[in-house]
């Protein structure tokens, strides 16, 4: 018998301190009054304190991953939409670099558990981090949670499916490797908040001049200029694979400058006008950064 989730909300003159405490601070920004079960997992993920306070810096990682999942939700209410008039489906969630899970949780919380259907898998190299989720989720009734501990790169969900994926802050290449993960488990939906993209200005330090080589001569420049690069090839190459790429404002500077959203939807097999100007871009540029391998392999 499976366990029972976090208790439901009780009356409200047995509410306890912490939880009329809690509710007050979250009546700012969760989305509609927040249930006990609710209050029960941010205390879980050490979000909200024993008493059901919330300091500064958990208030804006909140605000960032509540912003998101709104930002997410149209897209997940069309994977379990139903299909042809029959029920609807049951959309796997592939959540990369999963870390402590603030998404992961909060997704199913908000939007997966409430719908009765669709699964959220959390993959991460850290093998503590994914024993700590796991037995969160076992205790929190969150049964249609389950994490891998593994690299990004290397690995491969049982069936060989996810219909979404999501990968926050993923540093530097992980971003590419989450790409690559989408791609060979046919995701539908991919959704990057890249962070710390180092490879291309690496690669345009020592790269041949060229006739817009002036455009990161100088360090900070290159740094500016690469981190750019990088998220254009990536929407490319999504593109290029036929996907429909939207690239948005994630949250505001005041809360990351980490805030760039790039949300792709999967609408046909290929775009070749995609893949001409990826092809003309890595000309310009005079570099090939490591991502470009999905492309080369479908050569």
């Amino acid at each position: 018998m499976s366990k029972q989730p976090f208790r439901k909300t009780p009356p409200a003159s047995r509410e306890r301190p912490d939880v009329a405490a809690a509710r007050k601070v979250l009546a700012e920004m969760w989305p509609g009054p927040a249930r006990e079960s609710s209050v029960a997992l941010l205390k879980a993920l050490h979000v909200l304190t024993r008493d059901g306070g919330l300091n500064l810096d958990t208030r804006r990682k909140l605000k960032q991953v509540l912003h998101l999942v709104q930002l997410l939700r149209p897209s997940i209410d069309a994977l379990l939409a139903p299909v042809n008039g029959e029920g609807g489906s049951d959309p796997v969630i592939a959540d990369l670099g999963t870390g402590k899970s603030y998404l992961g949780f909060i997704l199913y919380d908000l939007v997966v558990g409430p719908a009765g259907r669709g699964s959220i898998v959390g993959v991460d190299v850290r093998t503590e981090l994914v024993e700590r989720s796991q037995a969160l989720a076992r205790d929190g009734g969150f049964e249609r949670m389950s994490f891998v501990a593994g690299g990004i790169a290397d690995t491969m969900l049982p069936g060989g499916r996810a219909d979404m994926v999501t990968a926050l802050h993923a540093c530097d290449t992980a971003t590419d490797d989450a790409i690559r993960f989408a791609l060979r488990h046919e995701a539908k939906v991919i959704a990057l908040i890249p962070c710390c993209q180092a490879e291309v200005a690496s690669l345009l330090e020592h790269a041949k001049p060229g006739p817009i080589d002036q455009l990161w001569r100088h360090p900070m420049h290159r740094r500016e200029f690469g981190a750019h690069a990088t998220n254009v090839l990536r929407g490319l190459v999504l593109e290029a694979k036929g996907y429909k790429v939207r690239v948005t404002e994630f949250t505001g500077l005041e809360h990351t400058l980490k805030n760039e959203l790039i949300l792709a939807t999967r609408h046909q097999q290929g775009n070749p006008l995609a893949r001409r100007k990826l092809d003309q871009l890595v000309e310009q540029l005079g570099v090939r950064p490591g991502l470009l391998d999905v492309m080369d392999a479908a050569a």
